[in-house]
């Protein structure tokens, strides 16, 4: 028998619409109370991509809740049923129009709705995947390149892959730490497991248990049905508990029973239940400093650290950097793929400090593919100094003599970029040619082209 899809019914509590029962055959259906607030935790099964939006009358103005609800369920498609056709301008009308993608009036043909949400289940179990290859993201390639410190990173992450240990992954913001809990997990003997992550900065302290146990039937307002908690969800795989250390020590507490004897409990629940899932923990600040600070348990970490690696930033791995950027390139969008960078581009980049590692990496880059309107993406494009040749930066430089060699390469970078034409390097700098022509007064760019060298600049040419 085919299993069937799930559902989700937001509604009016008293809602007692025919349609609900033929479509039950084949559909799995999850209510939800369109009449009361949003919780904080809406419990929306694993696969749920589509639901329907019942209007129990057409006075949607005295419901203030629709928005919250389909803003807080995320779902790709909705379809709409009210009692009868939507009066254009009125509330209902205009939040049929955006949100839902077909709306159907009392009394529903049984056959066409259920046409629809075939149709859009399809389109939602289509498009997710797309959105997911729409671009190349820096966490697909952190762990490449060939400098000692990544070959370092991997050697041992393949070693740590090979056991069942508890691994923590710590390393600045952007390094790619999610990379390296795939990594481990992709090298394990629970490949084939689900990898499951869960954000600890975006779990309430309220949530904790529901979100990590799972709940029963009943434990719970819209609890209509039970529910794995993300940890038993990855029973036989491996779970990821990014950003660790925004935990809260409550949030600490319950996890640690689970540490200890490998079980949980769902909420409202009274058996115990065993869980073999492997923990990999990601943290961007020091666990032991924490623990030193009393914002982390002490015994926590110990169960958490047995295996421990920390991530190089990305201005460890220079000669890293050109091939990463090209591939990021290549694969941020169609478009990207017909320019590249330039020479100049790529020495800033390797040049760069990167305090955001690989996440400014690709902000950087995205920005170039944005801005240039030209195959070859320039230093500028990305927001950065063009190099200068044989010149080593002097460390005793003031803040404002910084800013000031900042603006004189920036000046000749845009005059490069638009051949010297004054109105283009303008544009490009994002200035007016008034104050063009003073940042030239100001910082002398030195030779121009031909035709600019003709003669000297005059304040007259500002007529």
């Amino acid at each position: 028998m085919t299993e069937k899809r799930p559902l989700v019914w937001l509604s009016a509590a008293n809602s007692n619409t025919g349609i609900r029962k033929e479509l039950e055959t084949n559909w799995n259906l999850i209510d939800f109370d369109l009449g009361g607030p949003v919780p904080l935790f809406a419990a929306v099964p694993d696969g749920a991509s589509i639901g329907v939006l019942e209007f129990p009358n057409l006075s949607g103005e005295t419901m203030p809740w629709p928005e919250s609800w389909i803003d807080a369920l995320g779902l790709t498609y909705w379809v709409a049923i009210a009692p009868q056709r939507p009066v254009s301008g009125t509330h209902t009308a205009k939040l049929i129009v955006r949100y839902c993608s077909d709306f159907h009036t009392l009394p529903v043909d049984y056959k066409r709705i259920n046409t629809v949400l075939g149709h859009l289940w399809g389109m939602a179990s289509i498009l997710e995947p797309e959105n997911n290859l729409a671009h190349q993201d820096y966490q697909d390639l952190a762990l490449e390149g060939d400098s000692q410190s990544i070959r370092d990173v991997r050697n041992l992450l393949r070693r740590f892959a090979g056991t069942p240990e508890p691994v923590l992954i710590t390393g600045e913001n952007g390094t790619g730490k999610e990379a390296a809990a795939r990594f481990v997990h992709t090298n394990s003997t629970r490949a084939n497991g689900s990898l499951i992550f869960v954000n600890c900065a975006a779990l309430p302290v309220t949530l904790t248990q529901s979100e990590l146990f799972g709940y029963e039937k009943g434990a719970f307002t819209n609890a209509v049905s039970s529910r794995q908690g993300k940890l038993e969800q990855a029973n036989g795989g491996s779970l990821v508990f990014s950003g660790i250390n925004e935990l809260k020590l409550e949030q600490q507490s319950s996890i640690l029973r689970f540490l200890q004897d490998g079980e949980i409990e769902r909420v409202g629940g009274n058996t115990r239940i065993p869980v073999d899932g492997r923990i990999i923990s990601i943290t961007s600040q020091p666990l032991p400093d924490l623990v030193a600070l009393g914002r982390f348990r002490s015994d926590v970490y110990f169960r958490l650290g047995t295996l421990e690696v920390e991530l190089p930033p990305l201005n460890n791995r220079r000669e890293d950097i050109p091939a990463i950027a090209h591939s990021l390139l290549e694969t941020s969008s169609p478009e990207a793929q017909q320019k590249r960078l330039s020479k100049s581009a790529v020495q800033s980049l390797v040049n760069h400090s990167w305090p955001g590692n690989f996440q400014e990496l690709q902000n950087r880059l995205r920005q170039g593919m944005l801005l240039s309107d030209r195959p070859i993406i320039e230093a500028c494009d990305l927001g950065l100094s063009p190099p200068r040749s044989g010149i080593d930066a002097p460390s005793n430089l003031s803040l404002k003599e910084f800013r000031a060699r900042a603006d004189r390469q920036a000046l000749l970078c845009g005059l490069r970029m638009a051949n010297y034409n004054m109105s283009e390097a303008a544009r490009l700098l994002k200035i007016s040619r008034v104050s063009l022509y003073r940042l030239m007064e100001k910082y002398n760019p030195g030779p121009l082209s031909q035709s600019t060298r003709q003669r000297p600049y005059r304040k007259g040419d500002l007529t």
